[in-house]
């Protein structure tokens, strides 16, 4: 297993990077003249942000370590006419691989197909598209929104009154998480979402939405969210002087600062569950295994980064301030997630951080 760090600039993420590469590098297609872009659908909060650097780290080291010619992002303002668009440019550029995280499951899929019927390999993840010709590297999204529910249910005893804090409006990782949450809620029937609003995974308009919604809600024992929101959310708490529920975290600085802060002032305890958005690397090496010859299934699954209360502090250790928690996934680590994958076998795990 590949050393775990925070990606705090290209070389610490380059050394860790080629650390990898060596055993497979070699391995099947040249690869070297290759180009690959990332198509993004959106860079508006620190989980996107951080996405974009370490792609941008990460394919700087690739290119260095000569197993690709070239590389680039560009991002829409969330509009997928816009990043429609953007994606025709990198077809009549000569990209041979795109990676997208789309603004929209199905209003890119008509130039997806122009991509892969031009021989160009898509790779789609986070946001995906449900043209068959793509292929995904994606979580299970609704399993965040049942693993919240599982460890809810454990804390309230199946009885409560939740809050749900949503991401963006009509995007597939928000119809999965929400849909997660609610199948899990069936096994428990004393327990209620009271409210739903959408924080679009951003935690100045969580911070906003919760406020807006607050004075309307029946005591509140427990928030479940979507990553990006649950700082936010406690702010918006402590500013209408409500009673701090159990509020699920999703991996930010933010959040887990606060989360520790108030742990040590009076033992409150929560979990935080999300992607990573290192998962940009794990779909380039996806594509770049894929222009390698190597046989890759349709779907590449990725394991979520949990972090509960006896990790926390390892973590938010390696946690660069205003980021969010971000192991690096080397080639090495991706080719064994591949394997995983084709064989039906367990994820190759994230272990918590040592110092």
């Amino acid at each position: 297993m590949p050393e775990l760090r925070h990606l705090k600039g290209a070389a610490l993420a380059g050394a860790a990077l080629l650390m990898g590469m060596s055993s497979i590098a070699s391995a099947g297609n040249d690869t070297s003249g290759k180009k690959i872009a990332f198509s993004n659908s959106f860079a508006g909060n620190s989980f996107r942000q951080v996405m974009v650097k370490s792609w941008e780290s990460g394919t700087e080291a690739a290119k260095a370590a000569g197993v690709i010619g070239d590389a680039a992002v560009i991002s829409a303002n969330n509009n997928a006419t816009e990043q429609a668009a953007q994606m025709q440019n990198l077809i009549l550029e000569g990209y041979d691989a795109i990676v997208i995280n789309a603004a929209s499951p199905t209003a890119l899929n008509g130039v997806v197909k122009q991509a892969c019927d031009a021989g160009i390999v898509v790779v789609a993840f986070d946001g995906v598209v449900t043209e068959p010709c793509a292929y995904v590297v994606n979580y299970d999204w609704k399993r965040v929104g049942s693993s919240q529910v599982d460890y809810l249910s454990k804390r309230l005893g199946g009885k409560g009154t939740l809050l749900e804090v949503r991401g963006i409006a009509g995007n597939s990782v928000d119809d999965d998480i929400s849909n997660g949450v609610h199948e899990a809620l069936t096994a428990f029937p004393d327990t209620k979402i009271a409210g739903s609003v959408h924080g679009d995974f951003t935690q100045t308009v969580a911070q906003r939405e919760v406020a807006g919604i607050l004075p309307s809600l029946p005591k509140i024992d427990a928030v479940v969210t979507q990553g990006g929101d649950g700082y936010g959310t406690a702010q918006a708490f402590a500013a209408a002087n409500r009673d701090e529920p159990i509020i699920i975290m999703g991996n930010r600085e933010d959040e887990l600062s606060w989360w520790k802060e108030q742990h040590d002032k009076n033992g409150y305890e929560t979990m935080s569950i999300s992607a990573t958005p290192g998962v940009s690397m794990v779909a380039f090496w996806v594509a770049q295994q894929i222009l390698a010859g190597k046989e890759v299934p349709k779907f590449v699954g990725v394991p979520f980064l949990r972090i509960d209360q006896p990790d926390l502090d390892a973590w938010l250790s390696v946690t660069e301030k205003g980021g969010v928690t971000n192991p690096t996934y080397t080639q090495e680590w991706v080719s064994q997630l591949i394997e995983a994958n084709a064989k039906h076998a367990d994820l190759p795990a994230i272990p918590a951080p040592t110092k």
